[in-house]
């Protein structure tokens, strides 16, 4: 999580270095990423940078939560599964704003590379969910992949899911 300080700073601040973030993250990949260019584009000193982040990867962790706030919709907010037809809307929903929005070109990045070099098990919602509630939303992620490193081919993603999940969920 970014520092106190980071969070401390006036709005227009943080909207510009959450920008040079995005530029940053949305043409180079975690591996290839630089503080030289987001400082630069920033207009931040270096050290200013890791006052606010400690290094790259907490930077590129804290902006990848504010893309997920701002474009993703829960798919469930009750202890209760949902139809396959209510999962497949709300996939069909969440990849639309993705590609309409600013973060298209950083979640593609994401799920290109960087997601591979993030993977850890630390996650606790994973270890809360039961076996079809993991089941619906590991195979509801894959299909949100696919369908942005691979838009031709989202009918069928979505198709596949679809049978999938009313199988599943029966």
């Amino acid at each position: 999580m970014p520092s106190a300080t980071f969070e401390n700073l006036n709005l227009q601040k943080k909207e510009v270095i959450t920008a040079a973030l995005l530029a940053e993250f949305s043409h180079h990949s975690l591996a290839s990423a630089q503080v030289a260019r987001i400082v630069k584009q920033a207009g931040i000193a270096r050290g200013a940078f890791y006052k606010y982040f400690t290094d790259l990867t907490e930077a590129y962790t804290y902006l990848y939560q504010v893309a997920i706030q701002e474009i993703h919709t829960p798919i469930t907010r009750s202890n209760h599964m949902l139809a396959a037809s209510e999962y497949i809307n709300q996939i069909k929903s969440f990849v639309d704003e993705i590609n309409g929005s600013k973060y298209r070109d950083f979640m593609q990045l994401h799920f290109q590379t960087n997601e591979g070099l993030l993977r850890d098990d630390t996650n606790p919602q994973i270890k809360t969910h039961n076996a079809r509630e993991w089941s619906v939303m590991v195979l509801s992620h894959e299909t949100i992949k696919d369908c942005l490193l691979q838009p031709d081919k989202r009918t069928e993603a979505i198709e596949r899911l679809s049978k999938v999940l009313t199988a599943l969920l029966q």
